[in-house]
């Protein structure tokens, strides 16, 4: 995949950026629990950066800039083999958070990373972040939980990758994404994930006309909604079922 380095645009928060800033805080689980004071010294460090669909937010091999939340659009993260095939890891919606790796451990970015659609992404520069974790060392056990969370995934995938078939990948792949990046529909409560079957199957190292026969098959069963762009999980016990590779008489 060609790497699109474009100047994105930086600014500095005013109201209506700071407002975004808290929203997306008081919105994700490993910040929402802080108090008022530390919240607002954490947004106080961050600025906002805007991106066109496909540009990059960051290379493999970058030195580390600083830490990133996804307020609005999405951040697709990937790496290229030396053929040209894209290996997709995850799709990161809003009120994610990626890129504490390299800050923690000091080593180059791992990944590329690039903006899917128009993107905002809050960036909290290295230097910010390093002063704002000796200010307020009570946020360490949050990154501690973050970055397990993070090894447990690739773990899961790695042994996913090697036993499962491509059913239960699909519907483990829809789980984890639901439960990491998923947002809730606000009138029914159902769980939306924001993945194209083109990303799935670059996930899932599938064709899309693969993934796409699977999910129209879970979609007639009532497991699932498919939209533009967009999947809504209707039955995540029976999604939950499928994807540990319990045979089901519907699919």
């Amino acid at each position: 995949m060609t790497v699109k380095r474009t100047v994105s645009q930086f600014t500095v928060s005013g109201k209506t950026d700071r407002d975004k800033l808290s929203k997306l805080l008081q919105e994700n689980r490993w910040f929402s629990e802080l108090s008022p004071a530390v919240l607002d010294d954490l947004v106080a460090q961050a600025r906002i950066r805007r991106l066109e669909d496909g540009e990059c937010v960051y290379a493999r091999g970058d030195s580390p800039d600083g830490l990133y939340g996804v307020i609005s659009g999405a951040a697709r993260i990937s790496n290229s083999g030396p053929d040209g095939r894209e290996a997709v890891l995850a799709i990161l919606s809003p009120g994610s958070w990626f890129g504490e790796i390299s800050l923690f451990d000091g080593l180059p970015r791992s990944h590329d990373t690039h903006a899917s659609g128009t993107t905002e992404l809050l960036l909290i520069p290295r230097r910010n972040f390093q002063q704002f974790l000796e200010r307020h060392p009570e946020l360490y056990p949050l990154f501690i939980s973050l970055l397990c969370r993070r090894l447990r995934i690739s773990f899961a995938m790695l042994e996913d990758s090697a036993l499962l078939p491509l059913t239960a990948r699909l519907a483990k792949r829809l789980l984890m994404h639901a439960h990491n990046y998923g947002q809730t529909e606000k009138d029914s409560g159902r769980t939306l994930v924001q993945l194209s079957q083109e990303s799935l199957g670059l996930m899932l190292n599938s064709s899309r006309q693969s993934v796409n026969k699977q999910l129209k098959r879970m979609e007639s069963a009532g497991l699932l909604q498919i939209n533009y762009g967009q999947i809504i999980i209707l039955d995540e016990q029976a999604l939950g079922r499928l994807a540990s590779g319990e045979p089901s008489e519907n699919l």
